[in-house]
């Protein structure tokens, strides 16, 4: 027999929700990460410094006694997000990315970014400051098939930022495809991904095992198996371009189990454990 002693781990990408919902996500989460990047995808999403640092006041009130916890604190991208804001959230020391939603992409995303011309300037201040740029990678307009969202994204959009802005710190996060982490892999050390537990650990054949099963439905959707294969590679291969990032995502029961149920996976209260399944049999 042998055993897997596990660390205190950051998690790069999480969902605390807001509310009452934080009587039960930072808990789960403080008990097995020191830190973790905090989605700003609420509603309404937190747009200024301001809200950034009332919400981490929010979180913060909600840790369990003895507990060490840091929420990393995060902007939600806008084609409003000008240059000053991102200078002011720097100054603050308790804001540490900018998240980037395609307008329509997932859950509370219709407040996000439709021109890249209009966050030129966001954009440059963010690369002078090296705060990492945090994207979800999907295009979103309807004609383009669910599973190609990511792939396509990658090519007509990511691909021309990175080479316009060579200086900004882009996570790709939540990948979901080998074409995707090959990107990762080609581009320079401030281009890096976060690998969620769902998307090692199962291809889309699993949400249709038996009949629709939506606690496994979440954006970007799950992939071919030969996807998924990649992922468990590049995630246990050692290379610093991979890192943790759970996208644990909550929702009531009610908004995932209808008939046209929401997507998102919540999978923090056993984040650690899921990654270290794989981990002992990749």
């Amino acid at each position: 027999s042998h055993s897997i002693t596990l660390n205190l781990a950051d998690d790069f990408h999480h969902h605390f929700r807001d509310g009452e919902s934080l009587r039960n996500t930072v808990p789960y989460a403080s008990r097995m990460f020191k830190r973790a990047i905090v989605m700003p995808n609420l509603k309404p999403p937190i747009t200024t410094t301001e809200a950034a640092l009332e919400y981490r006041c929010r979180i913060l009130s909600h840790v369990p006694e003895g507990r060490d916890f840091m929420p990393l604190m995060t902007l939600y991208m806008t084609d409003h997000t000008s240059a000053d804001e991102i200078r002011k959230a720097h100054e603050t020391g308790f804001i540490f990315g900018v998240k980037l939603y395609p307008k329509g992409a997932t859950t509370n995303s219709q407040s996000g970014v439709t021109d890249f011309q209009k966050i030129e300037g966001a954009l440059e201040a963010m690369a002078e400051l090296q705060i990492p740029l945090l994207v979800h990678g999907e295009v979103t307009d309807v004609e383009t098939d669910v599973f190609d969202r990511e792939v396509l994204f990658i090519e007509n959009v990511l691909r021309p930022l990175v080479e316009k802005y060579p200086k900004l710190k882009v996570v790709v996060e939540h990948i979901t495809t080998k074409q995707a982490a090959e990107f990762v892999v080609g581009c320079g050390k401030n281009v890096a991904a976060t690998i969620t537990p769902q998307h090692i650990m199962y291809n889309r054949n699993e949400i249709f095992k038996g009949g629709v099963r939506p606690h496994l439905y979440c954006l970007p959707i799950l992939k071919r198996e030969e996807h998924r294969k990649a992922l468990v590679y590049h995630a246990t291969s050692g290379n610093p371009k991979f890192f943790l990032g759970t996208d644990s995502a909550p929702h009531s029961k009610e908004t995932k189990e209808n008939s046209c149920g929401c997507a998102g996976i919540f999978n923090g209260h056993a984040a650690l454990e899921l990654y270290a399944e794989i981990f002992d049999s990749a």
